[in-house]
């Protein structure tokens, strides 16, 4: 067998494991996380507190102007920093968005008022 051959024959095999490949991932069913919901089910019921530590994380930059969130995080920060104390278990993340957003950076250089126009 020849050098070209062997390349040609090489560059087929590759090519077939890769569209294999391809075809059985795309045909696999992702399965929706079963353990967020029951967690967040049983956290409601359990500490109301802890549910309203995940859903002010969930909210975003609206928690921080949300009045709940603030009192649920000053009673956690009070639970926290109690003498003696230690947490049950850790918060789960919060859920992903579908699509990330990317933040753009200020420029870091300040105009001066002659500069601008």
């Amino acid at each position: 067998m020849d050098g070209k051959m062997f390349a040609r024959l090489s560059a087929i095999v590759f090519i077939a494991v890769a569209v294999t490949a391809t075809a059985m991932k795309m045909n696999r069913k992702e399965s929706a996380p079963i353990d967020q919901s029951v967690d967040q089910a049983g956290a409601e019921t359990a500490d109301p507190l802890r549910a309203e530590l995940i859903r002010c994380a969930g909210i975003g930059e609206a928690g921080p102007r949300d009045p709940s969130c603030l009192r649920a995080w000053a009673e956690n920060r009070r639970r926290f920093l109690a003498p003696g104390s230690r947490p049950a278990e850790r918060l789960p993340d919060p859920p992903q968005s579908p699509h990330p957003t990317a933040t753009i950076p200020a420029p870091a250089v300040q105009l001066q008022p002659e500069e601008v126009r």
